[in-house]
């Protein structure tokens, strides 16, 4: 079994994210200098061989961009960078010491090969391991690889594009309504090459089950800590009661490969066992946001032994992820162990239009614990604990100890907020007034999908008469504000001949607005001219695939030009379409502009995980050959930082037309206008 005991090793593969034409390109393995005598096994360490000149060759353009990267990588972590006219790059392959000139045209040219040699030199081995996608990779007798981190020795494997890590217990197997602490095994020998159970939801998963998995192009020589690649740290959406750090949307190979980073999904504990809270008892809630701050601490640790930089993180969630993020955010107990932020779909708002609030309410305000047990404290007569046959609290308590975990995550109530406990979160709502130290102050992205509010706006069972009616209907508010609205003049109706489908979509930009977008706009503008964060981007996704449809209103339609829906059609950019532009994974790719659009989205994200601005350098793009993302760069323009208070920053999202502070008056009407938070 292969390992890092005497060399790094790093995984190179050109990756231009379209999975349909992964076939045409191969990889290799770097290693680092050594002696050719050595060369022949540490290659057969690996279960391969050493390169040949005929397959550098053959895949010309993609080794010249790959070996080209390696010295603007080595130049951008600090190290000496090799210039133009420098000797070209000596390494070992098959046919001995060859010298390797990577030219401006980003063509390779052997300049000499020498069949023996005593230098110290990189050497390049084959990369046969395949298995492009998740559902396609698995672990053999010759792809895995055994990495030392703090006592343990975690066995993972390689596919086409990264090395995987999956399934590492993180923390200690968590007690019911108790918060867990990091993993305490040592001098094992841990399988990480299968997922571990997800987080008890529904009728599936367990409660063992606070697992994490990693993907990374690079694994560094046992004790260095040169090299380190930036780690994105995702957060698994799913409203607080589903989903799971496995799910494959979520893998983060294609950011490995195309990114050069090292990406992080987990499993948290969901639903009433996550996040149950009891006024004047032990049990404080929150402990699915905990279990994310043990995971963080796991990452801190162990990170640098598996290629990434424990000092250079990035925290990343969608929907009940990105609040998640905004919890972390504001939490004392994780504050300092983050670099940067990005939040994907947060939800929030709600309290207006004749409403206490609503769904998206809570994921950005947090109740008391007295205030959320008014809302859940009934699932203890539902569980048959309640107060008539247990007089005391905490034989309450005690008895929801003993129900099985299917049938107490399958009460009519469950569960599921984010509360205020006094120690991991501690405010009513994220601090957004001024730097203070109740505030990471680090570089935040915040945004959202065009119509991110459809999935949560109601089309109605029957057909409606009127634009009244229908936005009645669709949001759940009286006749006087459903006609407030139309009076507003600020969602105007385009008419179809559908009034049923008109008023919807007048319905659901409202509850975009009012969900999302308005809540999010005032985060990053609140955050960014109080000083809170030191810098902060917003954007707008519309582009998506996809998404969570509870009204079945299907994705862009199908043609016979575009058999998978023609993008350029109109069609709802709905809640949770977007995990395909963070993480480069697409299913359904309808035309080439999606390849295009995703590429543009994963360089700036990863850009932001890099080094906290969303715009790829120009010479890392040209140095990878991304031409695709500098030529939307170039029409488009950059990012730009939401600064002062010179007004909104339109930032661009090929190919949409709208992105950035838009709209502005329907965010003032509906009451969370840019400064609701200042």
């Amino acid at each position: 079994m292969a390992s890092n005991e005497k060399t790094s090793i790093t995984l190179l593969f050109q990756n231009n994210l379209n999975v349909t034409d992964d076939a045409n390109h191969v990889g290799a393995l770097l290693l680092d200098p050594m002696k050719q005598v050595d060369a022949m096994a540490a290659c057969d360490a690996l279960g391969e061989k050493l390169l040949s000149q005929e397959t550098l060759m053959a895949y010309e353009s993609d080794f010249a961009h790959q070996l080209a990267y390696q010295d603007y990588a080595s130049a951008a972590r600090g190290h000496k960078q090799r210039r133009a006219e420098a000797p070209a790059q000596r390494m070992y392959m098959v046919e001995g010491a060859m010298a390797v000139a990577n030219l401006h045209d980003m063509s390779i040219e052997i300049q000499a090969s020498i069949e023996a040699s005593d230098e110290i030199i990189p050497v390049l081995c084959t990369q046969s391991s395949s298995g492009n996608i998740p559902s396609v990779s698995s672990a053999t007798g010759s792809n895995k690889v055994a990495v030392a981190s703090e006592g343990n020795a975690y066995v993972g494997f390689r596919n086409q594009k990264s090395f995987r890590f999956l399934g590492i217990p993180y923390a200690e197997p968590p007690k019911r309504f108790e918060y867990t602490s990091l993993y305490s095994g040592t001098g094992e020998t841990i399988d990480a090459t299968e997922y571990g159970s997800t987080c008890a939801q529904y009728s599936d998963g367990s409660e063992d089950c606070l697992f994490l998995n990693l993907q990374t192009p690079y694994i560094p020589k046992k004790g260095d800590k040169e090299k380190l690649r930036p780690v994105h740290f995702f957060i698994h959406g799913g409203g607080f009661t589903g989903g799971s750090g496995s799910d494959a949307v979520f893998d983060g190979g294609q950011l490995a490969s195309r990114e050069d980073i090292v990406s992080v999904t987990f499993n948290y504990r969901l639903s009433t066992l996550g996040f149950l809270a009891v006024p004047g008892t032990a049990v404080k809630g929150n402990y699915g946001i905990a279990d994310q701050i043990v995971a963080l601490d796991w990452v801190v640790k162990n990170i640098a032994n598996f290629g990434g930089d424990p000092n250079q993180i990035t925290i990343n969630g969608g929907s009940a992820g990105a609040g998640s993020v905004r919890a972390l955010l504001g939490s004392p107990k994780a504050i300092g162990k983050f670099q940067g932020a990005i939040a994907m779909s947060n939800l929030g708002g709600g309290v207006n239009l004749g409403l206490d609030g609503n769904y998206a309410t809570t994921y950005s305000a947090y109740p008391s614990l007295e205030e959320a047990m008014e809302t859940y404290g009934k699932l203890f007569e539902e569980a048959n604990c309640g107060s008539k046959d247990y007089p005391s609290v905490d034989e309450q308590i005690g008895c929801l100890k003993k129900v099985d975990a299917a049938t107490l995550l399958n009460l009519p109530t469950v569960a599921r907020y984010v509360v205020q406990d006094g120690t991991i979160v501690n405010t009513p709502e994220l601090p957004l007034n001024g730097p203070s130290d109740n505030t990471a102050h680090v570089p935040v992205v915040f945004g959202v999908t065009r119509d991110d509010g459809a999935s949560f706006t109601t089309y109605p069972k029957e057909p409606v008469d009127s634009q009244l009616e229908g936005i009645m209907a669709a949001i759940g508010i009286t006749e006087k504000y459903a006609q407030s609205i139309i009076d507003s003049g600020l969602f105007p109706m385009v008419g179809t001949g559908n009034i049923t489908l008109d008023s919807f979509n007048v319905s659901a930009r409202v509850g975009t607005d009012n969900q999302f977008r308005c809540i999010d706009q005032a985060t990053v503008y609140a955050g960014a001219v109080s000083g809170a964060f030191e810098k902060a981007y917003y954007y707008q996704l519309d582009r998506t695939d996809g998404g969570y449809d509870p009204n079945g209103m299907g994705g862009a339609p199908a043609t016979a030009e575009y058999p998978k829906g023609d993008p350029n059609l109109p069609y709802f950019r709905l809640h949770g379409g977007d995990p395909a532009w963070m993480f480069g994974h697409m299913g359904n790719m309808r035309d080439e502009g999606d390849l295009y659009s995703m590429q543009y989205s994963v360089d700036a994200f990863s850009a932001f995980i890099r080094t906290g601005d969303p715009n790829p350098p120009a010479q890392f793009l040209n140095v990878l050959g991304y031409g695709n993302t500098k030529e939307i760069m170039e029409e488009t323009g950059e990012w730009k930082p939401v600064m002062g208070k010179e007004g909104p920053i339109r930032i661009l999202d090929y190919p949409g037309e709208s992105a950035g502070f838009v709209d502005v008056a329907q965010c003032e009407w509906l009451g969370y206008g840019l400064e609701y938070y200042l």
